[in-house]
């Protein structure tokens, strides 16, 4: 039982230690300013798609008053 115990504390606690620091440091630190710039551009896209969207869906409520709905019309 010491053995193991020993082989433990040796090798492997340090290790796990010395790992768990390091994520929990990184974690901290936050986004570093090319993420960040990558997360700006990432929402100006998604702002673009939204904006996209939201003139399909009207022009299909011009055209199509059935577009929504799961059935089709019947006609």
């Amino acid at each position: 039982m010491t053995v193991p115990m020993i082989i433990f504390m040796v090798i492997v606690a340090p290790i796990w230690i010395t790992m768990h620091y390091k994520s929990v440091n990184r974690a901290n630190k936050g986004l570093s300013l090319e993420e960040r710039e990558q997360l700006d551009e990432l929402i100006a896209q998604s702002d673009q798609l939204l904006a996209r969207i939201e003139t399909l869906e009207s022009l299909l409520d011009e055209r199509s008053e059935h577009w929504r709905s799961d059935e089709e019309p019947k006609v």
